[in-house]
């Protein structure tokens, strides 16, 4: 048992201004998450309590849990409530789940993103839990006239041994209400957890597989107009003029304008980031009749100048350029590669590289390269917004409904307590819907027409805006000496507009010598966070790397790596590495022994890569074989060290998840750009990975231990991309270090 102290005033933690009024009684409306039996109907509570801003109980012992984050597919609006009900100690199967309102008052950080919901939000969520089974605890003991350190409680029922006297949550949840919120509260012992570290089903299960509305595009309102967007066909490019005067006479349109999504003066979140703000509006009665009406709108374009733009980075103010001029592929991989070959800013240095390098028995040098991604969600952007003079009603997937809050209110000139925000699930995000524009594109639209507007956005619209995976390289040198000891290891690496470097990564710590450089693109086209950001190319890079220098000095590719872990861990170098080496070794370990390594499998050819971000570890074993002349991946074996594992069954979902994800984007995926056109604009011409190009068979073990939850979303799609490429030369003969691996046009061999 953990005593902490709740750092709750009683005011802060019971207020609940988003949830007054007819939020307090559950309703069964779309946005409810988890839909009660038949028999949870009939048995409804007559009366709620609302215990503190996480939870409310009926009088009849049913519970009503807020998830607060938004869901985004990583489960976390099962698995957050599960952590609730642990230190509630309440049968899961007397839960209702529903997910939470914005309202930072009571919810500390409202953010997908970075793999952090479930890490921090931990403290939090179990001290809520553990707060309100206190405050039960004390109604019962005041009842009953006993000392409240007698009372127990067991799956919603107090008691009282001595006396013999027991009561259901339900009938002391008025009474707990009045409680004062306890300074001091025990947490279980992590033995003790019946909850937590058991499977439990998504609670939005059914209603996505019966196709019952959840996601903002299934959002309807009375009144509700469609609204599209028009933006310039180029990077490069911006609005000059437009004639709308075919598009207005045509049925069902509303209105066509244009619309400055930010203002001048204004400057932007790190969220707020978008290469288009001035865009022309097409609203009407439904999606077909605008999307037509869209096409016969007459639009002029011209050539945008250099601009700079102040961006607020968490506090940060920085300044970053967009160049004039039309971008193109072909001159972003020269200038990458030219820039490879040149010193770029020294990062970090450990020994005397320089000196290493000279005296080398052997030097290996290598380069590697991967496209602008799109993140390609299957729910394409949309909001839906209604602004009065008195206030902006918003509803829709938003991975940042705290900031895109700030940033609606800042552009409507509105009072930031005048803005609601709801969050629906979402069709996909991957970092995609970090970047609410879209939100406030919305509410300036609803703002006006003066009326309530959904906006759509095209698949196209989608994926020739931004906000993309940036383009990067990555340049290698590694030195052996006459033992094939590793005494050097030099890392150069850039992107447009961003360098992917993390120089406090292994295999810094394990190498005596050991330089990191880096530099940077300015480039017009926008990009942002995708799955694991700029991990998702330099651990697929390194690890590709590291396989070769385990080939050159004759070494098995896990014991080479085990023996730079052990020396980082006995004998590190530097004091900044953000990585245990002892952690980075057992996942290592783990897939070593789950995956059979060193077996001799007939005609199975074998990869593996690990790599540390988020927090977690994850190391993996891929096998692929070759089938009608084409490499397939037979089967993935993945170890991961994420602390404690709320609910494993999601858990194995996000790490299976991620490892097609990466696949696939290392294996077919790019963004391309002519004049700064990008040349792929739907799904016939920007490949994703197809099912029966899927791992026949994911094996997804844990290291157990009881440290903290950390990240999972993303740990697990960086690496996968390293494993796959040493795979990929196993089976082949020939090593891949431009992504994507495979096009239609490449032939193997």
């Amino acid at each position: 048992m953990t005593i902490v102290k709740t750092t709750y005033n009683r005011r802060s933690f019971l207020k609940c201004s988003a949830l007054a009024g007819g939020g307090m009684v559950l309703g069964f409306s779309w946005l409810a998450s988890c839909k009660p039996t038949p028999e949870q109907v009939l048995n409804m509570p007559k009366e709620w309590f609302t215990i503190n801003g996480y939870l409310k109980i009926g009088e009849n012992g049913m519970v009503t849990i807020m998830s607060p984050n938004p869901e985004i597919g990583q489960n976390v609006k099962t698995s957050m409530p599960m952590i609730v009900a642990e230190e509630l100690d309440i049968d899961w199967n007397n839960v209702l789940v529903e997910q939470a309102p914005l309202n930072t008052a009571i919810f500390t950080r409202q953010l997908a993103g970075g793999s952090q919901s479930i890490r921090q939000g931990w403290q939090s969520l179990r001290m809520a839990g553990a707060t309100a089974r206190q405050m039960l605890k004390e109604a019962a003991a005041q009842a009953w006239q006993v000392p409240v350190a007698e009372i127990t409680t067991d799956k919603g029922v107090l008691t009282h041994k001595n006396s013999g006297k027991s009561a259901g949550y339900g009938e002391m949840a008025s009474a707990a209400t009045k409680i004062p919120v306890p300074e001091e509260v025990a947490l279980k012992d992590i033995k003790d957890f019946t909850i937590i570290g058991t499977s439990r089903k998504n609670v939005d299960g059914l209603n996505i597989v019966t196709g019952k509305p959840l996601y903002g595009l299934d959002y309807q309102k009375e009144g509700m107009l469609i609204a599209m967007i028009a933006h310039p066909p180029a990077f490069g490019l911006k609005l000059k003029s437009i004639d709308a005067t075919s598009a207005k006479a045509m049925p069902g349109i509303k209105d066509v304008f244009t619309i400055k999504t930010f203002n001048e003066d204004y400057e932007k979140s790190a969220f707020d980031n978008s290469a288009f703000t001035d865009l022309v509006a097409v609203v009407g009665n439904t999606t077909w009749e605008v999307m037509n009406a869209k096409k016969a709108v007459q639009i002029e374009w011209e050539q945008a100048p250099d601009t700079t733009t102040n961006m607020s980075l968490f506090g940060r103010s920085v300044t970053v350029n967009f160049p004039a001029g039309m971008e193109n592929t072909d001159s972003h991989k020269a200038k990458m590669a030219e820039l490879a070959t040149k010193p770029g800013k020294v990062v970090r240095k450990d020994g005397n590289p320089e000196a290493a390098f000279k005296k080398a028995v052997k030097v290996i040098e290598r380069s590697y390269s991967c496209p602008f991604l799109a993140h390609n969600t299957m729910e394409p952007m949309n909001f839906f917004a209604h602004v009065t003079d008195e206030s902006a009603e918003l509803v829709g997937p938003v991975q940042t409904p705290e900031f895109m809050e700030r940033s609606v209110a800042e552009r409507l000139g509105m009072p930031l307590e005048k803005v609601d925000i709801q969050m629906t699930r979402m069709g996909g995000g991957f970092g995609r819907r970090l970047y609410g524009h879209f939100l406030t594109e919305a509410a300036v639209i609803s703002q006006k027409v003066k009326a309530p507007v959904k906006l759509v956005y095209s698949r196209e619209d989608d994926m020739t805006m931004g906000v993309y995976r940036p383009s990067y390289h990555a340049y290698y040198r590694a030195a052996l000496d006459a033992d094939n000891n590793l005494i050097a290891f030099h890392v150069r690496t850039g992107g447009i507009p961003e360098s992917p470097l993390a120089a406090n990564r292994f295999p810094a710590g394990a190498v005596e010598n050991y330089l990191a450089e880096d530099w940077t693109i300015d480039s017009n086209i926008t990009v942002g966070a995708f799955r694991a950001p700029r991990s998702n190319f330099i651990a697929g890079a390194e690890q590709s790397f590291l396989d070769e220098v385990a080939d050159v000095a004759g070494k098995d590719p896990i014991e080479f790596r085990l023996e730079l872990l052990n020396r980082a861990q006995e004998n590190p170098i530097g004091e900044n590495n953000d990585y245990e080496a002892n952690r980075y070794a057992g996942v290592l370990e783990l897939v070593k022994e789950k995956s059979g390594w060193g077996k001799d499998i007939s005609n199975v050819h074998r990869g593996v890569s690990a790599y540390f971000c988020h927090n977690s570890y994850v190391a993996q074993v891929l096998d692929m074989v070759m089938e009608n002349g084409k490499p397939v991946v037979q089967k993935v074996y993945c170890a991961i060290d994420c602390g404690i594992v709320v609910n494993p069954d999601a858990a194995i979902n996000l790490a299976e998840g991620g490892i097609v994800d990466g696949i696939g984007h290392a294996m077919y995926s790019a963004m391309t750009f002519k004049d700064g056109v990008p040349e792929q604009n739907n799904f016939d011409r920007y490949r994703l990975i197809r099912h029966g190009e899927a791992p026949r068979s994911i094996e997804v073990h844990f290291v157990k231990n009881e440290i903290d939850p950390t990240g999972l979303g993303e740990p697990p799609f960086p690496p996968i991309m390293g494993a796959l490429a040493n795979a990929l030369y196993r089976t082949t003969g020939k090593r891949f270090y431009n992504q994507p691996f495979i096009t239609e046009k490449q032939v193997l061999g």
